[in-house]
């Protein structure tokens, strides 16, 4: 059994260490970062995911010419779920209760989906992997819908866009792609 990790080592001080990383003697190993320590605050994340369809097939696909049922709202419900289980999904992600996740979608152009999530809890670590989670999730499960109209849809451009709370504060994406309201979208289909 591996005990407790030695603050010394032959990696140096164990603080000049990136947080994941552990020193036990001359190895080093990947931990969860303990934040027991860190005060709870209110969290949000917003991400985006872009959905690129081949001409003419993303109108198609709105409006339910696939084989698969509404292809919105499946996706939205695979995003929902897939940013409650994140912690499950990425080994280093904390579990979190989240108090809010939504999913949106805003056409762009004539052939983007955009999928954008936002997710937020009171908590000691970020939301920041629920949102991406489940942004990517939910462009998957589009995707997943769509292929039998055309296997040249893509999934493109996952990124965080804005993030709060915590000791670093508020960031947004610099291009300034970032939303403001509960999902960031200002329209399109199967906004809300």
């Amino acid at each position: 059994m591996t005990q407790p990790a030695d603050e010394g080592s032959a990696h140096g001080d164990a603080s000049s260490l990136p947080s994941h990383l552990l020193a036990r003697g001359a190895r080093t190993e990947s931990r969860m970062v303990d934040v027991s320590g860190k005060p709870a605050t209110v969290r949000s994340a917003l991400a985006r995911a872009r959905v690129v369809f081949p001409p003419g097939v993303r109108q198609r696909a709105l409006a339910g010419e696939g084989s698969k049922g509404t292809v919105t709202e499946v996706a939205r419900v695979a995003g929902l779920l897939a940013a409650k289980r994140t912690g499950e999904l990425v080994p280093m992600c904390h579990p979190l209760g989240l108090d809010h996740v939504e999913v949106a979608f805003e056409e762009q152009g004539d052939d983007v989906l955009e999928v954008r999530c936002r997710a937020s809890c009171t908590a000691r670590t970020g939301v920041e992997m629920e949102a991406m989670v489940g942004a990517a999730l939910a462009a998957l499960t589009v995707y997943d819908m769509t292929k039998g109209l055309d296997k040249g849809v893509r999934v493109e451009s996952l990124e965080l866009l804005e993030k709060s709370g915590g000791k670093s504060g508020t960031w947004r994406r610099p291009d300034g792609t970032g939303g403001s309201g509960a999902s960031g979208a200002s329209g399109g289909s199967g906004d809300g």
